[in-house]
């Protein structure tokens, strides 16, 4: 992994904190984490393992250290990670309609829902949770998804022109 690599993907993480860290929480303490679309894209730029564990593992500590849900620390830790590699391996199964808009919004809801899902179940585990499994989820996780999603469909455009141009990407896996 290179500096500038390195660089972008600290930009990123940078700019899916200030987001996260904006957004108010709204049901029971819980607010959507716009954090993902951010890794999420990280991922889809800098396909490779060494990328996905560290963008794993910040916006987990990032994510956990800026969320409004009591005791959220940890099960952002575990969640990030499970959910990058998820990304991950369907981003790879891909390898057909890998650049394609509408494969970047359809993975952004999945991971999404697969982050909600982990998150949600490991702080039940660890913490317990401030009200129903499924009304967090239905009213937190289906919401996050759908924002995430239309972010994704604003960014992703944007920042495959900026990679394209400034060569900035080493497409380490074929297409």
């Amino acid at each position: 992994m290179n500096t500038k690599n390195l660089v972008a993907l600290s930009l990123l993480v940078g700019m899916g904190a200030v987001i996260h860290a904006v957004v108010p929480g709204f049901f029971l303490g819980m607010k959507p984490d716009m954090m993902l679309t951010m890794m999420f894209l990280g991922i889809i730029l800098f396909p490779d393992s060494k990328s996905v564990l560290l963008l794993g593992l910040v916006t987990g500590l990032i994510s956990g250290l800026t969320t409004t849900f009591p005791g959220g620390l940890i099960p952002n830790i575990i969640d990030k990670p499970v959910t990058a590699f998820t990304f991950f391996v369907l981003f790879l199964s891909l390898k057909k309609f890998r650049k394609n808009i509408i494969s970047a919004a359809v993975l952004t809801a999945a991971g999404t829902i697969v982050s909600g899902i982990v998150f949600l179940t490991s702080a039940y585990l660890i913490v317990g949770l401030p009200g129903p499994f499924t009304a967090l989820f239905a009213a937190v996780v289906l919401p996050a998804a759908a924002v995430n999603t239309a972010a994704m469909v604003i960014l992703y455009p944007v920042a495959q022109s900026i990679a394209n141009r400034t060569k900035l990407t080493q497409q380490t896996i074929s297409q």
